[in-house]
């Protein structure tokens, strides 16, 4: 199985079944891939930045995953990011928080699976790529 297979079974696994999920998964989406926030080497400077760093950084090292809670991503995140997501998805902030807590560990270890954040195009084509396939 490759690459994109297996994170095309993760996200439907992550997003497909969930109420909201598909407006969760643009809006990661589009989290990960943005300029606007430095896609998913900003995320993961802003988990740093708010003394997060051990958390994300087992996310994308290899190895185990570190667990997160819902009021861990809602710092994160800001609770402006997570407004704007939740209303893009149809949920309530505290439903996405606990979707994100859940979920974003996973996706993002099998974004990074040799423990290295792709840059820029590979990651921007990757997802796309898994948006559709999902949709």
């Amino acid at each position: 199985m490759g690459l994109f297979d297996e994170l095309v079974g993760k996200a439907t696994s992550v997003f497909g079944g969930e109420a909201g999920s598909g407006g969760a998964l643009e809006g990661v989406m589009g989290m990960l891939t943005s300029g606007e926030g430095g896609g998913l080497s900003g995320l993961v400077q802003s988990f740093r930045d708010k003394g997060l760093g051990d958390l994300i950084s087992s996310w994308v090292s290899a190895g185990q995953n570190l667990p997160i809670s819902a009021d861990q991503i809602q710092h994160a995140l800001g609770s402006e990011q997570i407004q704007r997501l939740a209303s893009q998805a149809g949920l309530s902030s505290v439903n996405l928080s606990a979707m994100l807590s859940e979920h974003l560990p996973g996706l993002i270890d099998k974004l990074t699976p040799d423990g290295v954040i792709p840059e820029g195009g590979l990651l921007t084509k990757g997802l796309v790529f898994l948006k559709e396939r999902i949709s």
